[in-house]
C-alpha cells in the first residue's frame, strides 16, 4: 500500500476492537483519577479529626489539589506534544497511584498538602492527555462522542467515591480509601504500558526512529493493512512550524493570529461555564438545607445533579455525531441558564420538593453535558502538534473558574443573599458562555 492520509486510516473502514479498547481504557483511567482526587472530599471529616485539622486547613488541602490539576493540565499535558501522549498518560497514572497510596501513610498537614498537590498534577495532565489520544484514535463521525465519553470518566469516578466510602471507611478507616485508589491507579499504569499505543498522528508528526515500523505494528492491531510509507498528515490538522517548537513556543502558538480568536473565545467559555458548574457542585447541599429541607434531601439533590451530568455528557456526545458540536453546546448551556432562572422562580414561589429535584437533575444534565463538550471542541480546533497543549490550557485555565465561582457564592451566602439571587446570578455566566460557544463554529 502506498502512503495515504491519516484520515483514511482512522476515519474510514470498520471501527476495530483496538480502537474501542483505547477509548474504553481512557474512560477507566479518568474514572480512577476522579475516584482518587475526590477521595479527600469523603474522608475530610475523619482526616480532620485524626490530624486535628480545622476547616480552613482542610480547605487549603483542597485548594492545593485543585491548583495541581490546573498546572498539570496547562504544563505537564503540554509535554505530550513533545514526548508523546502515551508517555504522559503512563507517567501521570504512575504519579497519581504513588502519591495517593502514600497519602494513606501521612501524619502531618504539610505532607498531606504536598501529596495532594502532586496527585492533582497527575490528574490534570491525565485528563488532557487521554482526551487527546481518544480524539486521535476515533473516526471523525464519532470523535466528539468518544472525547466526551472519556471525560465523563472523571465524574463517574467521583460518583463512585461516595458509594465505596460508605462500604469500606466505617470498617477499615479513611486510609483504606487512598490505599484502594492508589493501588488501582498503579495497576492501570501497567495496563496502560501494555495496551495503550502511541498516537499515529504524533508518530507521523515527530517522525521518531522506526516510526513506520511502530505505525505498522499499531495498524495490525487496528485490523488495517501495513503501509510502505508514513501516512500523510491532513493539511487541515497539521501545523507547518509547530513540529519543531519547544513547549513554551507551543503554548505561545495558541495565541498566534491563526488561533487567537478561537483560543480566547474557548478559554472564556470554559471559564464562565465552570464558574457556575462548580458553584452548583460546591453549594447545592448547603443551599437546599437553607431552604429548610433535611440533609437527606440536600444529598439527594447533589446526587441527582451529578447523575444528570453523567447522562448529559453521554447524550451530547451521541448527538454530536448528528449535529454541529458548538451549536449543541450552545443549546445545552442556554437551556441550563434558563432552568436555573426557573429554579430561582420555583424557590421564590415555594414550589414542591419534586419540582426542585427535577429542575436540579435537568440543570446537571444540560450544564455538565455542554461544559464537557468544550473538551471535544478544543481537540478539534488545534492541529496535531499543539493539540494536547490546546486541550490542557483550556482545561487548566478553566479550573481557575472552579476556584472563583464557589468563592463568590460563599461571599454572597455569607452576605445574606437568597438562594434565588444566587441561582439567577450564576445563570448569567452560563448564558454568555453558550453564546460564545455558538460562535466557535466547530462541527
Amino acid at each position: 500500500m502506498t502512503a495515504t492520509r491519516i484520515s483514511a486510516v482512522i476515519d474510514h473502514g470498520k471501527v476495530s476492537r483496538q480502537q474501542y479498547l483505547i477509548v474504553g481504557l481512557c474512560l477507566l483511567f479518568n474514572m480512577i483519577d476522579g475516584f482518587d482526587i475526590t477521595a479527600m472530599a469523603v474522608t475530610a471529616h475523619q482526616i480532620g479529626e485524626e490530624l486535628q485539622l480545622g476547616a480552613e486547613q482542610l480547605g487549603l488541602v483542597f485548594s492545593f489539589s485543585l491548583a495541581g490539576m490546573m498546572l498539570g493540565a496547562m504544563f505537564i499535558a503540554s509535554l505530550s506534544d513533545v514526548l508523546g501522549r502515551r508517555v504522559i498518560i503512563i507517567t501521570s497514572l504512575g504519579l497519581v497511584g504513588l502519591t495517593v497510596s502514600l497519602t494513606a501513610t501521612i501524619d502531618s498537614l504539610s505532607l498531606l498538602i504536598a501529596l495532594r498537590f502532586l496527585s492533582g498534577l497527575g490528574a490534570g495532565a491525565m485528563l488532557a492527555s487521554v482526551a487527546t489520544i481518544a480524539a486521535e484514535y476515533s473516526p471523525e463521525k464519532y470523535r466528539a462522542f468518544c472525547v466526551t465519553a472519556v471525560t465523563a470518566g472523571y465524574p463517574l469516578g467521583a460518583t463512585l467515591t461516595g458509594l465505596v466510602a460508605n462500604q469500606i471507611v466505617p470498617e477499615f478507616g479513611w486510609r483504606s480509601m487512598f490505599l484502594l485508589g492508589g493501588s488501582l491507579a498503579i495497576l492501570f499504569t501497567f495496563i496502560a504500558l501494555w495496551f495503550i499505543p502511541e498516537s499515529i498522528q504524533f508518530l507521523c508528526s515527530k517522525k521518531p526512529p522506526l516510526a513506520l515500523e511502530k505505525i505498522n505494528g499499531i495498524l495490525i492491531k487496528l485490523a488495517r493493512s501495513p503501509l510502505k510509507e508514513l501516512p500523510i498528515i491532513d493539511p487541515d490538522t497539521q501545523s507547518t512550524t509547530a513540529d519543531t517548537q519547544n513547549v513554551l513556543e507551543k503554548m505561545m502558538s495558541l495565541l498566534t493570529p491563526k488561533f487567537r480568536s478561537a483560543t480566547l473565545r474557548l478559554w472564556l467559555t470554559v471559564f464562565l461555564c465552570i464558574c457556575s458548574l462548580y458553584f452548583l457542585m460546591s453549594w447545592i447541599p448547603k443551599l437546599i438545607i437553607n431552604l429548610d429541607y433535611p440533609e437527606a434531601i440536600a444529598n439527594l439533590a447533589f446526587t441527582l445533579f451529578n447523575l444528570g451530568g453523567v447522562l448529559g455528557i453521554f447524550c451530547l456526545g451521541y448527538l454530536a455525531s448528528l449535529w454541529r458540536l458548538s451549536n449543541l453546546i450552545a443549546v445545552f448551556t442556554i437551556i441550563a441558564s434558563t432552568l436555573m432562572c426557573l429554579f430561582a422562580i420555583a424557590v421564590s414561589s415555594a414550589s414542591g420538593q419534586t419540582t426542585l429535584m427535577i429542575l436540579i437533575f435537568i440543570i446537571g444534565f444540560t450544564l455538565s453535558g455542554g461544559y464537557t463538550g468544550l473538551y471535544a471542541v478544543a481537540a478539534k480546533i488545534y492541529p496535531i502538534a499543539i493539540r494536547s497543549t490546546g486541550v490542557g490550557w483550556a482545561i487548566g485555565l478553566g479550573r481557575s473558574g472552579a476556584v472563583i465561582g464557589p468563592a463568590i457564592a460563599g461571599y454572597m451566602i455569607a452576605a445574606g443573599f437568597s438562594v434565588t439571587a444566587n441561582f439567577i446570578t450564576f445563570a448569567v455566566p452560563i448564558l454568555i458562555g453558550g453564546l460564545l460557544a455558538y460562535q466557535l463554529r466547530v462541527k
